[in-house]
């Protein structure tokens, strides 16, 4: 007999409450306090900023990376490093987060936004290939939820047109393409440390330096801090062109001493997890999972299925606010549309009063120009993904997907 579902009256999945747990700890107070005993939270004076990095380094197997003030930051200063510049188009996702796109802009360059594969919701690397002109520079991709991009043929396009790859991997942690680390494999990675991420310093960010060439870490390194370059005893500050201000404190430093101790652990859970509620609910009629293509490792910042409405008798949002009921937290979507139907976008408007850098480029941002990641959109469901869940938690979510489907299933 077919359960009802809470929604009607029913009895709920979700009986008891999700695991949850404390992101920090004593480890923290510890580096915390050690900072402050240094007399100085100055990144160049102090040892916690540059311990991260450290410890952040031989994590990720590379000899150079920067920390900066966020995950923004971090794509900017890897773009203002390789010289991205007035007029310049970037190719890029158009399911990210603004932070993805700030440094384009401030850079006066023009964002161009590909299309998606309909199951990773990464970039479509054909897509990509078709957006080329003549005055695309870079490309930045976006490791959405943890789920990497199809960095070969991405790589290859790069070469042959000669562009930069830059990295998106705020939501990506300790996340495999073909075994080898996102952030490691483009020209720069761009990591996040703010409070809504694997882990978190408050604020905060990395850039990978992938060349493994010094020049280029010192260009990388001034370009977060106003182009003056401190290293060692020495601090140069003959300005050559305009950079910000992007440093990071060492009291961020301190606590993400702390919190890469945890990362291994954390994206393990989540991987586990993640791929525990695919395996769940795969073969249900109606319902495509959050594909990770084999050989990756996903480390799911959130878990995001799609649901076909023509095979169930509901909408996605009935699906969502059914799942709810069930006591499974969720949202209908991730972002309400592609940023490129953004005011900011439609009306060409990065600077108040003018339509200065848009004007430069014969860019536009139409209602359809993506299809396949505003059909995304449309469709899909995003339900937490944490460390803290317990296994029950787990089977709790795929018990309460599997009994919606099945109710509204046609």
């Amino acid at each position: 007999m077919e359960d009802k579902l809470a929604i009607h009256g029913g009895t709920k999945v979700k009986q008891t409450p999700f695991g949850s747990g404390s992101r920090f700890g004593v480890d923290e107070v510890k580096q915390l306090a050690e900072a402050l005993e240094q007399n100085t939270l100055f990144y160049h004076s102090g040892r916690k900023v540059k311990q991260f990095l450290e410890d952040f380094n031989a994590l990720y197997g590379i000899s150079y990376s920067v920390a900066v003030s966020s995950g923004t930051a971090a794509i900017h200063t890897a773009l203002g490093a390789a010289g991205i510049t007035v007029g310049d188009e970037v190719i890029t996702s158009p399911i990210t987060d603004q932070g993805t796109l700030v440094g384009i802009l401030y850079q006066n360059a023009i964002p161009v936004f590909a299309d998606l594969e309909p199951h990773t919701y990464n970039l479509d690397p054909r897509s990509i290939q078709s957006r080329i002109t003549s005055r695309t520079k870079a490309i930045v991709v976006v490791h959405l939820a943890g789920n990497p991009c199809d960095m070969d043929p991405i790589m290859e396009i790069a070469r042959k047109h000669r562009l930069i790859v830059i990295e998106d991997c705020a939501q990506s942690y300790l996340t495999r393409y073909k075994g080898r680390l996102t952030g490691t494999i483009g020209d720069y990675g761009c990591f996040s440390t703010n409070d809504f991420k694997h882990i978190s310093t408050g604020d905060g960010g990395i850039v990978t330096v992938n060349s493994g060439l010094e020049e280029d870490y010192y260009t990388v390194h001034a370009f977060a801090d106003k182009n003056y370059r401190r290293f060692g005893d020495q601090v140069m500050k003959d300005l050559t062109y305009l950079a910000p201000n992007y440093r990071m404190t060492e009291l961020q430093g301190a606590v993400g001493i702390a919190q890469l101790k945890k990362l291994p652990w954390i994206c393990k859970r989540r991987n586990r997890y993640g791929d525990r509620i695919t395996a769940g609910i795969s073969g249900l009629k109606g319902i495509l999972p959050h594909h990770v293509e084999g050989g990756n490792t996903c480390t799911y910042w959130f878990y995001m299925l799609r649901i076909e409405e023509k095979q169930f008798k509901c909408t996605r949002e009935e699906f969502s606010k059914a799942l709810i009921s069930e006591g499974v937290p969720n949202s209908a979507g991730y972002i309400p549309m592609p940023v490129y139907m953004q005011p900011l976008f439609q009306q060409r408007t990065a600077y108040r009063g003018s339509h200065f850098p848009f004007e430069l480029s014969s860019t536009s941002y139409e209602e359809g120009s993506c299809p396949t990641a505003e059909q995304i959109l449309k469709t899909a469901i995003r339900i937490p993904v944490n460390e803290f869940y317990t296994e029950s938690d787990i089977d709790d979510i795929i018990k309460a997907v599997r009994k919606v489907a099945i109710h509204y299933s046609i």
